[in-house]
């Protein structure tokens, strides 16, 4: 047993671990708590218009928050080693709910893409139980067989394949969002895991080109494309969506119109509570509010990445390596939404990480930053034990 195992193995269960990252931890409870102040927000007025309950979304948010701790404080009381042993048969699982919602009848379907599974309280999107799967497994695959993903092209294949079938897979519901996230951070964990520099440049370039073909290759991506570049061209039908986004952020300019003062939420930004809340913020808070945030989510990237740097340096790769795609993902989905809202890039359908109304993407963000936080805590705990040994003799 490592001594980071044993370190942990002679700790009871406890609400919170004594080498915790507080500082890190309590960011992520202020993006929380914003999430639920900007969800009830975000939704009143859609949900007494729809439902006559003006905190249907936000009641059902607060619900996926507790479910999303109670999960979360389990993930910091298992030990790495279990992830790490248990790798393959969780990417088997993730899987096998990729094919299962895709078979009628057990998928559901929403927007004419088939994504969710019904769990009775919450449909659950298996794209975000893939992303925390194929994490994993990737970085249980680094350690095991880097020499060979480093060294030899074989070695080297076999990750894309397994990231080209999880891409096939997500394209038949179809889910492109999830494709370019899940494909940019597995590129991510190889790069750092150590595949040569020309390999790596041949693959992006090939990824990129594989993406432009599906762009071009479906209308409805490239109407979506086309639309991007000029939304005022059509700014009421094929760019309604980023336009109105627009208007709530530039409404917003220095400090806000006020909380629940937002006009765009008012039934003329759609998705105002899930994809587009970032606007809503925007309008509400203004540059300041923005400025907050970013930092908020550049502070939580920093801590993960610097935790998996930390990590690799105290002799723990599979931590390191773990952190190093937790950060890849969290990052890239955070960049892609906020890039979305303002107009920099095709509208997708990607939550902001802790923010944005939906249990899946919750649920499986809090799973995903626990286990960065319990990576810390093994670290730290590691390099506390000779102290402690020492102090005994």
């Amino acid at each position: 047993m490592s001594v980071a195992a044993e370190a942990g193995a002679r700790r009871p269960f406890r609400l919170l671990l004594p080498e915790t990252d507080y500082r890190l931890l309590g960011a992520i409870l202020a993006l929380g708590l914003i999430g639920l102040v900007m969800v009830a927000s975000a939704s009143v007025s859609l949900a007494e218009r729809q439902l006559g309950t003006p905190f249907y979304y936000l009641e059902r948010q607060v619900l996926f928050m507790l479910i999303a701790l109670a999960l979360g404080w389990l993930t910091l009381q298992l030990r790495l080693e279990y992830w790490q042993h248990g790798s393959s048969v969780l990417l088997l699982g993730a899987l096998l709910l990729l094919v299962l919602v895709l078979v009628p009848g057990v998928g559901r379907e929403v927007n004419g893409s088939t994504r969710w599974i019904s769990l009775g309280i919450f449909n659950l999107q298996v794209s975000e139980v893939l992303k925390i799967a194929l994490m994993v497994y990737l970085a249980a695959f680094l350690v095991r067989r880097g020499d060979q993903v480093r060294g030899t092209m074989s070695g080297f294949l076999i990750p894309i394949g397994l990231l080209a079938l999880c891409g096939a897979l997500l394209l038949r519901q179809p889910d492109f969002g999830a494709v370019v996230v899940i494909g940019a951070t597995g590129l991510g964990m190889l790069f750092l895991g150590g595949v040569p520099l020309w390999r790596f440049a041949v693959l992006v370039v090939t990824s990129v080109g594989a993406g432009w073909m599906l762009i071009v290759g479906s209308p409805y991506r490239l109407e979506r494309l086309l639309s991007f570049s000029n939304p005022w061209e059509d700014p009421f039908n094929t760019g309604f969506q980023l336009t109105q986004s627009l208007i709530a952020i530039g409404r917003g300019e220095w400090l806000g119109v006020g909380l629940g003062s937002s006009v765009q939420k008012l039934f003329y930004l759609p998705e105002a509570h899930t994809d587009f809340v970032f606007a809503v913020l925007a309008e509400e808070f203004g540059l300041l509010g923005v400025v907050v945030l970013i930092a908020l989510y550049s502070y939580v990237c920093w801590r993960i990445f610097a935790i998996g740097r930390a990590s690799l340096q105290a002799g723990q790769p599979f931590a390191g390596y773990l952190c190093f795609g937790i950060g890849f993902w969290f990052g890239l989905q955070t960049f892609i939404n906020v890039a979305v809202n303002m107009g920099l890039l095709p509208t997708k359908g990607l939550t902001l990480p802790l923010l944005s109304y939906g249990g899946s993407s919750l649920l499986m963000t809090v799973v995903a930053l626990a286990l960065v936080l319990r990576a810390d805590h093994e670290r730290r705990g590691a390099a506390g034990m000779p102290r402690r040994r020492r102090r005994r003799t």
